[in-house]
């Protein structure tokens, strides 16, 4: 690949160029296209570029919500060869998202056909559906032709598009907003008009409000398809501080009762952007994979409300604790996130809080009244300029006529007599007879008399910012009453509801079946059904053999200590079975190709374990501190290469023996170890060569066992290996292995 390529400069001449160089100015302009005119929407509109080309294309269309339906296909086309150069399928794809009442929670197309539903379908094809305005989507758009903001001109310069809309409504809070750009991404779930609408009023009446003053009127998101809103407050409160956080929310059931003590769940509501049908196929698909002992059996009565039945096996169990089985298991319960990463009033992407986003939306709704003041103002200023012109036609207007009638150019003439402007001789001269009647006369001096009144309203209105704030603040009360009300306006997803404390055991996921655990050299792990023999005849790859096998249950947790410290857990359910090779457990876990598994065992409750590494040192550790609930596992002993983590024993005694490479054995009490959650330990023995053989923790009285051959032989008398903690210790008696283990 070259180093240096030849680039055109704007005037057409050639120059060297470093690859590199070319190469991210070009893909900078890309990211930058991307996120400023794709994927994040604009703060004041809550509009991405698509939505606002649609909506100005259907303004220029005359499509109401008074005027009568049109076909997408001609809107589509509009967009796309006017304003909008890419493919039809994405403008309609965005269309349709506009119009679905299920995907926005206050549409702004209003279609008629097929525009898909909650299932997944797809809509019908543009050519068969049809479209047109609605009232919220005016309100986005009132004022735009009164210079209420900028316009630019459209990719061929034949067009003028807005860059952004007016936006009486918050809209962008309201309806929220999803997308991924280059490096960033924004995600913004729906919320409530009416509360949107109370939280900017409140902002207009007290500029210092923070974010726990503002959602005193929000009570976090409402979603077009309603569901349970079960995040606690204190994190709802950060999300909204931050710009970033999520949401968990729950579907609406509710229990209806049968003949003979039968029950079944209804599943009325379900949480935003799942849809129905692979929502009952994953239910379904858990089912027949028995991993939802609980359910017997579901049916799907939907209409065009949701309507899931949910039959459980015996009326024995308890509703929630079936439901709560389901919620961890299934799409029922979704985490929506919040990423108000949005573009700024100068196009600057940037995260912002819930009180920035609304005084965002109310600073532009400021400069909107002023620029439509600005407008209304010299509209009225260029009226009462003609009808003064008008006016004083009529006090002359038989000099007027006399003019008219005998000059030749009567303009200049009129100009010079009467002191009148072009502008006012031009009106002059344009009338009509009719308009010489005295009635006529009586309307522009009552015309004249209404937009002085109203020319002097709008002077003091721009005088006064605070007379500017009330406006607005009369414009969003009349916002509030005009969506906040009524069907439209109602919160849909319920809030204020705590996680229910619904305790659900584990094996309530998982038919328990025995199983035996196989754990090869090489790292292979698989499980055979039932309790098969410890002692018999294993299959392996060539080369390999067995580790570890051991007998459990599909509900038990498996616990894996590995050479690097790290304790890794896994469910007995999830390990492959049959009477194949089974799956590298590498592949199950985060274990790299330098560390080993060093033991694994059922995780049992209430039970320490005597961890220690390879130079001696060690700590107890209580069995839970053992479980990990990622794959990356827990560090639990602190080693550094070459030592490794060598034994993990369960602590049933009171006393430990440990003994090295050396051949020296030591015994101590158990109560001289400390008991840890992490850390590299006390030391247990001292060596001078070598290392760590194997520990064993024991009950004095019983005496110390240990394995020679096929006999276990047991030691009483141990004086004299007892010590302390960190000493060398001594030969071991006579007859014990010399592979210097106790088992």
């Amino acid at each position: 690949m070259p180093d240096d390529v030849k680039t055109l400069t704007p005037n057409g001449a050639e120059r060297e160029t470093r690859l590199a160089d070319a190469l991210s100015e070009r893909y900078l302009a890309y990211a930058l296209s991307t996120i400023t005119a794709r994927s994040l929407p604009d703060v004041r509109d809550g509009l991405k570029p698509v939505h606002r080309r649609l909506l100005w294309a259907m303004r220029q269309l005359r499509l109401d919500p008074e005027a009568g339906f049109k076909k997408c296909a001609r809107i589509v086309g509009d967009v796309m060869g006017k304003y909008h150069p890419h493919g039809d399928a994405a403008i309609y794809e965005a269309m349709v998202r506009l119009a679905q009442d299920f995907a926005a929670r206050y549409p702004l197309v209003e279609g008629q056909g097929n525009f898909g539903n909650i299932d997944g379908d797809n809509p019908a094809a543009m050519r068969y559906t049809e479209a047109r305005l609605t009232e919220v989507a005016q309100a986005l758009l009132e004022g735009i032709e009164e210079d209420a903001v900028d316009f630019r001109a459209t990719y061929d310069g034949e067009e003028r598009e807005p860059i952004v809309l007016p936006a009486a409504f918050p809209h962008l809070l309201a309806n929220g907003a999803a997308g991924i750009a280059v490096g960033m991404a924004t995600s913004i779930p729906p919320h409530n008009a009416g509360e949107l609408c109370a939280a900017a009023l409140e902002l207009v009446r007290n500029p210092a409000a923070e974010t726990r003053d503002l959602l005193r009127h929000i009570k976090g998101p409402d979603f077009p398809t309603g569901g349970i809103l079960v995040e606690a407050p204190e994190s709802i409160a950060e999300a909204y501080e931050t710009g970033r956080g999520g949401f968990r929310v729950r579907a609406k059931w509710e229990v209806e009762k049968g003949k003979a003590g039968s029950w079944v769940i209804i599943i009325t509501e379900i949480p935003y952007q799942v849809q129905k049908a692979r929502l009952i196929e994953q239910i379904a698909q858990l089912l027949e994979e028995k991993k939802l002992p609980l359910l017997a059996d579901l049916r799907d009565e939907s209409t065009e409300q949701v309507r899931i039945v949910l039959e459980p096996k015996t009326r024995n169990v308890e509703p929630a604790v079936l439901m709560e089985t389901l919620f961890r298991a299934t799409a029922l319960e979704s985490r929506f996130p919040l990423n108000m990463n949005v573009l700024d009033a100068n196009r600057t992407p940037r995260v912002m809080s819930l009180k920035e986003v609304l005084r965002a939306w109310l600073d532009h709704r400021h400069e909107v009244l002023q620029r439509r003041t600005n407008h209304r103002l010299g509209a009225i200023a260029r009226r009462l300029e003609i009808l003064d012109g008008y006016l004083i036609a009529y006090l002359n207007l038989d000099e007027v006529i006399r003019i008219i009638r005998e000059e030749d150019e009567p303009k200049p003439r009129l100009m010079e007599r009467f002191g009148l402007n072009d502008t006012q001789t031009e009106a002059i001269l344009n009338m009509r007879l009719r308009a010489l009647r005295r009635l006529e006369e009586m309307e522009i001096r009552k015309e004249h008399k209404k937009l002085s009144a109203e020319q002097k309203k709008l002077q003091a209105l721009m005088k006064s910012e605070a007379a500017r704030w009330q406006t607005i603040g009369e414009e969003i009360e009349s916002m509030r009453t005009r969506f906040g009300d009524g069907a439209l306006g109602a919160r849909r997803t319920a809030t204020g509801a705590a996680l229910p404390e619904v305790v659900v055991d584990e094996a309530a996921f998982v038919e328990r079946e025995p199983i035996t655990v196989i754990l090869s050299e090489k790292g292979w792990i698989r499980a055979q059904k039932g309790h098969v023999s410890l002692d018999g005849e294993l299959r392996f790859k060539e080369g390999d053999s067995l580790s570890i096998a051991l007998h459990a249950e599909t509900t038990d947790r498996l616990v894996l200590f590995a050479t690097n410290g790290k304790a890794f857990t896994l469910k007995a359910d999830a390990i492959p079975r049959g009477r194949g090779d089974g799956q590298p457990v590498r592949l199950m876990l985060d274990l790299t190709n330098e560390d080993a598994v060093v033991t694994m065992f059922v995780h049992r409750e209430g039970l320490r374990y005597l961890v220690a590494a390879s130079d001696g040192k060690g700590f107890l550790v209580k069995g839970e501190e053992l479980l990990a609930e990622k794959r990356t596992g827990k560090q639990v002993l602190n080693v550094d290469p070459p030592t490794e983590a060598a034994v993990c024993v369960p602590a049933e005694g009171d006393s430990i023996a440990v003994i090295g490479d050396n051949r020296k054995l030591l015994l101590f009490p158990l109560d001289q170890v400390p008991e840890m959650t992490r850390g590299r330990g006390v030391q247990l023995q001292s060596y001078r060569d070598g290392g760590l053989a194997d520990v064993k923790v024991f009950t004095r009285k019983e005496g110390l066992s240990w394995v020679l051959g096929e006999r276990t032989r047991v030691e009483t008398d141990l004086r004299a290996w007892v010590g302390n903690r960190a000493g060398a210790g001594k030969a071991p008696p006579n007859g014990f292995p010399r592979s210097n283990r106790f088992e």
